[in-house]
């Protein structure tokens, strides 16, 4: 099987499929091996941006998925007659931002950093699948761990957690009243 016929395959398959697939499942489905199939995904991607398709592979970790250009967004709305979904709050944000920056990580934990409960926000976190349980302490009570998933890779459009901007970056504000 020739290149050419490659990508097509691979193009096919991941618009058939829809959900996020690993290069593993489609090296074997291809039986061609993962190192010279992330060459041809490559190959893939850039042809996508260099002739600005509408369409986009895009990855994450060792996943591949076929999606929209996020510049495109305005008009895709325009079809969507439903009402759009609500946004995360700023607690649910704060929360993720914790996760995904010290997972694994436990929920008092989360809530020492916080200094407020955050059962619900969680809750909105893994109901939205940005969120997962990862694991359990091994201590009194067997906490569970969160971390984040390959959905919120996608969502905020990251390869990896490498990709998070470093934390040392944000300027913290602080909510005391520093005058006196």
């Amino acid at each position: 099987m020739d290149k050419k016929e490659i990508k097509s395959i691979v193009e096919g398959l991941l618009f058939a499929w829809g959900d996020p697939l690993d290069i593993k499942d489609i090296s074997n489905v291809l039986q061609i091996n993962e190192k010279e199939l992330s060459t041809i995904m490559k190959e893939i991607i850039d042809d996508f941006d260099y002739n600005r398709r509408g369409l986009r592979i895009i990855k994450f970790n060792n996943f591949y998925q076929i999606g929209t250009r996020p510049e495109h967004y305005e008009w895709i709305k325009k079809l969507n007659n439903k009402k759009n979904t609500k946004n995360l709050s700023n607690a649910s944000l704060e929360t993720l931002s914790i996760i995904a920056y010290k997972q694994p990580i436990i929920k008092s934990d989360i809530e020492v950093i916080r200094g407020v409960r955050s059962d619900r926000a969680i809750e909105t976190l893994i109901d939205k699948r940005l969120v997962k349980e990862v694991g359990r302490l091994d201590r009194t009570g067997r906490p569970i761990l969160y971390g984040t998933t390959e959905d919120f890779l996608k969502y905020f459009g990251l390869e990896s957690l490498d990709d998070l901007p470093p934390i040392e970056e944000f300027q913290i504000e602080s909510t005391d009243d520093d005058s006196q």
